[in-house]
């Protein structure tokens, strides 16, 4: 599994793109609307996702930086992985290759280099979550029921914008009593609160793909203000921002930060992870 993640840079505030599509009464399939059932259906966004070649390195931003505190970590088949908490339960993950070569972590590396690999919606059962994914079109792939405390399978990124996504039906009530335990990397003490993760920034090609994927098929709220279309979700306190532009290359952009929060950010991509930490531009 691979792609989702490239390096790219995008400071230049654009004018909204023309709206192809009703948004006032979307309906990405012509026939039904975003997906509004009641609440055992909801789907969560749950957090995103980066890869990267060594661990050591990023708390010197995640916590030193942006002041993230750590939440949980754990092994994987062929790589490890971390988890850091912002303002609002806010969460990002980093994850590295561990073991043999020719993982997806070290292939997804070797091909587009550290950035955002993935984002994760956690969904009340995977069989109809992915049902629903391939009466849409989409082709569902790492499809894993084996472990009964977590059931993944995924959107590749050819098909979703240039970013995997996961969906994941979690049951932690079935975990291992005595799970394997992953030390966090040497960490500086946080000076602070934590900062304020918006989201990730995406770039599509097409508006109206755009609103089948993240509102019809994964059931965000369409918030169309501001120069972007921004996708929320009920229970999350992350959001998908999705800038149209049909001839740049799909995939993720920035990690948006608020803009009220008191921190250095870097010039143009992160060195370790890959992508640009930006400010979120005002949406009024």
């Amino acid at each position: 599994m691979g792609g989702g993640g490239g390096v790219r840079k995008n400071t230049a505030r654009s004018a909204p793109a023309p709206r192809s599509v009703d948004l006032a009464n979307f309906s990405a399939t012509g026939q039904s609307s975003p997906m509004r059932t009641d609440r055992d259906d909801r789907y969560q966004l749950d957090h995103i996702a980066f890869g990267v070649a060594d661990v050591a390195a990023v708390p010197a931003f995640l916590v030193g930086g942006l002041r993230g505190r750590p939440l949980a970590a754990g092994p994987g088949i062929g790589f490890r992985w971390w988890q850091w908490e912002f303002a609002r339960g806010g969460t990002l993950e980093v994850l590295e290759p561990d073991g043999p070569s020719g993982g997806f972590v070290d292939r997804f590396l070797k091909s587009r280099g550290p950035g955002v690999h993935h984002v994760t919606f956690k969904v009340p059962d995977l069989v109809r979550a992915a049902d629903r994914a391939r009466s849409l079109g989409y082709g569902v792939v790492g499809y894993d029921d084996r472990s009964p405390s977590w059931k993944e399978c995924f959107l590749h990124p050819k098909q979703a914008h240039g970013i995997v996504v996961q969906l994941a039906e979690s049951n932690p009530d079935l975990e291992s009593t005595d799970p394997e335990r992953t030390p966090f990397p040497e960490s500086p003490e946080p000076e602070g609160s934590p900062a304020d993760i918006l989201g990730v920034k995406l770039r599509a090609h097409s508006e109206s793909a755009a609103l089948r994927q993240w509102s019809t098929l994964l059931g965000g709220r369409l918030d169309p203000a501001g120069p972007v279309l921004r996708f929320r979700w009920d229970d999350s306190p992350l959001s998908i921002a999705v800038a149209i532009d049909p001839r740049g290359e799909e995939g993720p952009l920035a990690i948006e930060i608020d803009p009220a929060t008191g921190c250095a950010l870097p010039e143009g991509p992160h060195p370790v992870l890959g992508i640009v930490f930006a400010k979120a531009e005002s949406e009024s």
